[in-house]
């Protein structure tokens, strides 16, 4: 299989980028090109059963040939098989990969020899949390706090603050009940890279509010990052 690739191994260092905003949970074609008009610098494709928001490949791949090639578009997987994500990968034409479940450091690496750029979700309430980071040799990591039912940040706000450690050290996509209303908050409380958006800006589950996603992104894009996550 011809390996995918996206620019760059890692984040890139930008002083004078403005924090990066991923559209997470896309389902349709249109509101992800509406994402993307709105300033998102990613949008993300949920690959995982139990989650309202699960996708198909053709649906996925159709979102990736609509957008254009600078915004990344990032598969979510939840304890996946490494085949059954090469397959996915491969069929949509996605370069990125965020993991959400307990997936190992061996496994980050396979991903990363495949040419992908892979983000590894940590917790802070739940394992793997922040303090192993070390062992991950991730191009990024996502924080978030890890409770609720689903692997998913359960739309439940946290202490950001928690993730301000790991920002320093790594690049740092924010995670976890984020809204318009509370996104500036989080931002100042973690000085994240990025933040991570799904249920925070909907009007039901998989289907974006354009208008939510717009005031999120006025929220957060005047906030000073170190990284660009997605090139």
């Amino acid at each position: 299989m011809q390996k995918t690739r996206q620019r760059g191994a890692g984040a890139s260092l930008d002083k004078s980028a403005g924090v990066q905003v991923k559209i997470c949970g896309l389902a349709r074609v249109e509101e992800a090109m509406a994402c993307a008009g709105a300033g998102a610098a990613a949008v993300g494709c949920v690959f995982y059963s139990g989650s309202p928001r699960n996708v198909n490949t053709a649906i996925a791949a159709e979102i990736r040939r609509a957008l254009p090639p600078e915004i990344a578009c990032v598969g979510v997987f939840v304890d996946e098989s490494f085949k059954n994500v090469m397959r996915i990968v491969e069929r949509t034409g996605f370069a990125a990969v965020q993991l959400h479940g307990g997936e190992t450091p061996e496994f980050v690496e396979r991903l990363r020899g495949e040419g992908l750029f892979v983000i590894k979700t940590l917790f802070a309430d739940r394992a793997p949390g922040f303090a192993e980071a070390p062992r991950f040799n991730a191009s990024a990591f996502l924080a978030e706090c890890g409770k609720g039912p689903l692997p998913g940040g359960n739309a439940r706000s946290w202490e950001w603050g928690r993730a301000g450690p790991l920002a320093r050290h790594h690049p740092l996509i924010l995670a976890g009940g984020l809204t318009p209303e509370n996104a500036a908050q989080a931002v100042r409380a973690a000085s994240p890279d990025a933040v991570d958006v799904s249920s925070g800006v909907e009007a039901g589950p998989g289907r974006k509010d354009i208008r939510k996603v717009e005031q999120f992104i006025a929220a957060v894009t005047m906030a000073a990052a170190r990284r660009r996550i997605f090139a």
